[in-house]
């Protein structure tokens, strides 16, 4: 389970990595992100869009994402503020499929550890 601290909620804040931040994506994820250069765990938001699907759907994705970034949490730098956006690919991925796409992501835009 993701502690709530490491979540990103508020509007404003979604706003500050979407202004301020890099973004970088693949066919089936946008990530969006910030350095936080005082912080000791990073915080993760995720938008997935109305057109994706019904509520079930988006939780679905939702919980797949959260789910890759807990089994993810070891390798990944502290300092970041991440927006995951799920593109309409993800309707119909399994919980393997995201977890190798946000891999892959996250590794060639070296925010692991060992990236």
């Amino acid at each position: 389970m993701m502690k709530k601290a490491y979540r990103i909620k508020k509007n404003e804040e979604f706003q500050d990595v979407f202004k301020k931040g890099k973004s970088f994506a693949n066919r089936e994820l946008v990530i969006y992100y910030i350095r936080k250069p005082s912080q000791n765990h990073f915080r993760i938001g995720i938008s997935v869009g109305k057109k994706l699907g019904n509520a079930v759907t988006r939780n679905r994705i939702k919980r797949y994402i959260r789910e890759s970034f807990i089994q993810l949490e070891e390798e990944i730098q502290s300092d970041l503020d991440i927006v995951i956006i799920a593109r309409n690919r993800t309707a119909n991925m399994n919980f393997h499929q995201i977890k190798k796409s946000l891999t892959h992501l996250l590794y060639k835009e070296r925010l692991l550890y060992k990236g």
